[in-house]
């Protein structure tokens, strides 16, 4: 991480893209006192900017990066997406750890940072920085393994609550009545990592678990071999919790 983030790393800046990325970060940066041009429409050259951030689909960034004018510092808010589409540019990436829909700051908000060169990473830490982010550094070489990770946390969290939230249902039993549980979970998580593991399978308890398979196959059948892999991953997870480092 770089020394310091210098003021005039953020002057003009123009965000490209009209999209919920694009209008939070503008609205953001303004709040912050940044000098923003923006949300522009796709195709902008960002002549009368410095920075040009780039908040188009990631299958977009190269044709919209080929189109902004020399001499600027371009970046992007992909998460899974390398610097390599913005390769004719001094090139940067922001990618804020959080879901964009209806964020109005981006204060405490984890963000991923990149750079091509020491000044363009100076210019993300200190657009990061503006923003009351918190900041850390990701290598291209990181980037698939990075965004895997969020996927599992974010994407992959809804999908197996969704399965408890139908089980749930065949014993009359809301999704509200669930969250609580998730909520301290997750906290417990957080503050003690896989030490926060809880329940039968922490306790050696198989036949508990076999209860649950049972109810499982009969109510849901389709989630069986989920719930299996569930169990098998959480099994080996209390056994390296026992093993130890």
């Amino acid at each position: 991480m770089p020394d310091s983030h210098p003021a005039h790393a953020l002057a003009r800046v123009a965000i490209v893209g009209d999209g919920r990325i694009g209008r939070a970060m503008v609205s953001a940066l303004r709040q912050a006192g940044v000098d923003v041009q923006g949300p522009l429409a796709r195709g902008a050259t960002g002549e009368h900017a410095d920075i040009v951030l780039l908040a188009v689909p990631d299958a977009e960034i190269g044709a919209a990066a080929a189109l902004i004018a020399p001499d600027r510092v371009v970046g992007h808010f992909s998460g899974a997406t390398t610097l390599e589409p913005l390769a004719q540019h001094e090139a940067l990436s922001i990618h804020p750890l959080t879901t964009v829909t209806g964020v109005t700051s981006f204060e405490g908000v984890p963000a991923a940072l990149a750079g091509s060169t020491a000044r363009a990473l100076a210019t993300a830490h200190a657009l990061a920085d503006a923003l009351g982010m918190r900041s850390f550094d990701v290598a291209d070489a990181d980037r698939p393994a990075y965004h895997a990770a969020a996927s599992i946390a974010s994407n992959f969290l809804v999908t197996l609550e969704s399965f408890a939230e139908e089980l749930a249902a065949t014993a009359g039993v809301p999704r509200e009545a669930l969250a609580p549980l998730v909520r301290a979970t997750v906290a417990n998580w957080e503050a003690h990592g896989a030490a926060a593991l809880t329940g039968p399978i922490a306790r050696g308890d198989a036949d508990t678990v076999a209860r649950q398979r049972a109810a499982v196959r009969e109510r849901l059948p389709a989630r069986a071999a989920l719930f299996d892999a569930l169990v098998a991953a959480t099994e080996d997870l209390r056994t390296r919790q026992e093993v130890g480092p």
